[in-house]
């Protein structure tokens, strides 16, 4: 049986010992990550503390476990502290703007003649500098101050998130805090420790937010291009290939206006889904047979398909396509996906692991 509780793979990064000077969201969650997978956190705060203090249960779930240190960021005592602990660390991650580090002595070029093969990870918005190497032209944007829903918006990616009738919605999932910067984050900071393993050589990256997150939008870059292949035009997202223009790919509403998500994409799974529904009309109404978005025949599909889903409730439809395999599922809050046995193993924190164990 495979293993599912969070400490499953603790083993995997012992030794590795990481001094944290991050705050609020996108570094600490890295660093639960890392800590998750057994590598040794210190986590050093300003006198004043971390702000996400403030926020609940918030900085318990993600700096339990870690070492933690407040320290005089503004005194050389405090600096020289600092320093103290990254002799003998593997890495130092941080999330100040471009400039402050060397402002505190803190720079790549100090702290490598003390180890050199320490790695820096610095966590920014915009990128450390206005100019990419090899390019010659100047956004202007580093030292620019913002927050998870400045860099969605900034990077396109908010304005992917429309609704059906093409209003803007308001995301209460930090996208660029955890995928642009946490999870980035982790995987240029383990591919840096790889190569000073190999080479004896640290080095300083800086993970930009908004252009990691605009490099996560590979689908509607390439599903936008061959929808304005066949209509003549950029599609807006709603309209977007998996944005809601396929009758076999969207949301539902019930009856109790509750919402099913269908993700029958493939044929074999739409022709399923028409038999669960009892629609068998529609199962030669698909984009693998040439029934493209937008036609006639798509449209009638979609409209047949969401006046059938609009007779019943959510918890009708839950118990219907409980045993079929058609990728379809009843949109869940936070609190039934809590109460759900998929997350029977999360821990005190609330937490599960993304992975698990299995031999």
């Amino acid at each position: 049986m495979p293993k599912s509780d969070i400490s499953q793979m603790a083993d995997c990064l012992q030794g590795l010992r990481i001094i944290d000077l991050t705050r609020n969201l996108p570094g600490p969650f890295a660093t639960r990550l890392l800590a998750d997978l057994g590598a040794e956190i210190v986590k050093i705060e300003p006198e004043n503390g971390d702000p996400a203090r403030a926020l609940g249960g918030l900085f318990e779930a993600l700096n339990h476990g870690k070492t933690i240190e407040k320290v005089d960021f503004r005194d050389p005592k405090g600096i020289e502290s600092i320093k103290a602990h990254l002799k003998d660390a593997d890495v130092m991650l941080d999330s100040f703007r471009p400039g402050v580090l060397e402002n505190m002595g803190l720079d790549a070029k100090t702290l490598h003649t003390i180890n050199p093969k320490l790695v820096i990870v610095s966590i920014t918005g915009y990128g450390a500098t206005d100019v990419v190497i090899g390019d010659d032209i100047k956004h202007g944007w580093a030292n620019k101050a913002g927050h998870d829903i400045n860099f969605m918006a900034m990077s396109g990616v908010l304005d992917q998130l429309k609704t059906a009738k093409g209003e803007q919605a308001m995301p209460n999932i930090q996208f660029a805090d955890l995928a642009g910067g946490s999870d980035t984050a982790v995987i240029a900071l383990l591919a840096s420790v790889f190569a000073a393993q190999r080479t004896g050589i640290g080095r300083h990256i800086a993970v930009s937010m908004t252009h990691s997150l605009y490099n996560h939008m590979i689908m509607p870059k390439a599903t936008g291009t061959l929808v304005k292949s066949f209509s003549g035009q950029n599609p807006p997202p709603q309209y977007d290939f998996l944005g809601g223009l396929l009758p076999c790919y969207r949301l539902y509403k019930t009856a109790d206006a509750r919402y099913m998500a269908v993700g029958s994409l493939e044929l074999k799974f739409w022709q399923g889904l028409c038999e669960v529904l009892e629609l068998p009309e529609l199962k030669a109404k698909h984009w693998q047979l040439g029934v493209m978005p937008n036609t006639p025949d798509s449209k009638e599909a979609a409209k047949t398909v969401a006046k059938t889903f609009a007779s019943q409730s959510l918890e009708h439809w839950q118990q219907v396509f409980a045993t079929a395999d058609v990728c379809v599922t009843p949109v869940l809050t936070l609190e039934e996906a809590k109460a759900h046995p998929l997350f029977a193993h999360q821990d005190q924190h609330q937490a599960t692991s993304g992975w698990q164990l299995i031999g």
